[in-house]
């Protein structure tokens, strides 16, 4: 049976594991750090401070034969990829590949945006000359997806979509867009319906294919998701069940 950790500061980890139990099986430990949402606000020594602690937690604790840090952020700023730990940042490979127009967007948080690490990963992508990067605050929609608003007020989501978007869209002839914020797949839909000749891409079942490669001999034979959160366990609680979840969340603090 394989155990994989997955955490970040809030709902965005759902997104990667929904899209672990869609490719394998395994036993999935989630804990969610409200306590310390949002880590796009967070300094560079805030974060790593919080990421190291969160990870020898996950360690300690649950003894996961792999590690997710399910947020773009951490990712970006921290160098954190071993054998047994696996990050996330913005498939630009992919989108590389799929792009026309070789005009491809990056929505991630504001401290992902403007981080030295967004800045050296794109360098390392080795893109063309041809092609243009461009970048793109998404603060604003994963609160969207945090508070539960993605639910509740999809008339309210599109304006803040296109605020958020328009000005950017409106002046390049950009095609792909890269949604990296775990958050962010929880608004695909209106924004395909808002963009609906823009690809937006996430990492979900690129992350999902690279943990199979590890684990595909030590599979579990069904899924299981036990939650754990810090903070306000019943505000999160109310979190899970507007969007179906009703497992129980245990307490939890780094």
């Amino acid at each position: 049976m394989v155990k994989i950790a997955v955490f970040d500061s809030g709902l965005g980890s759902l997104s990667i594991i929904y899209a672990i139990q869609k490719t394998f099986k395994a036993e999935i430990i989630y804990f969610a750090d409200q306590q310390n949402y949002p880590y796009g606000k967070k300094s560079q020594a805030q974060l790593r401070k919080i990421i190291q602690k969160s990870i020898k937690l996950m360690q300690e604790r649950f003894s996961p034969d792999i590690i997710v840090v399910a947020s773009n952020t951490p990712s970006l700023l921290l160098n954190l990829e071993t054998r047994k730990i696996i990050d996330i940042k913005p498939p630009l490979r992919y989108a590389k590949n799929i792009s026309k127009s070789k005009q491809i967007a990056i929505l991630a948080t504001k401290a992902a945006i403007k981080s030295r690490g967004l800045t050296e990963y794109i360098k390392k992508n080795n893109f063309p000359k041809s092609f243009r990067i461009f970048k793109i605050n998404g603060s604003d929609l994963v609160e969207l997806v945090e508070s539960g608003k993605f639910l509740t007020d999809k008339k309210y989501c599109k304006k803040i979509i296109k605020k958020t978007l328009q000005p950017m869209l409106s002046q390049q002839p950009i095609d792909t867009v890269t949604l990296s914020s775990t958050h962010l797949p929880f608004l695909k839909l209106l924004l395909k319906e808002e963009y609906p000749c823009i690809q937006f891409i996430d990492s979900g079942n690129i992350i999902a294919q690279k943990i199979f490669t590890k684990i595909k001999n030590k599979q579990s034979k069904r899924n299981s998701l036990k939650i754990f959160a810090s903070g306000d366990l019943k505000r999160f609680q109310k979190k899970l069940n507007r969007i179906g979840i009703k497992n129980k969340v245990s307490s939890l603090s780094i």
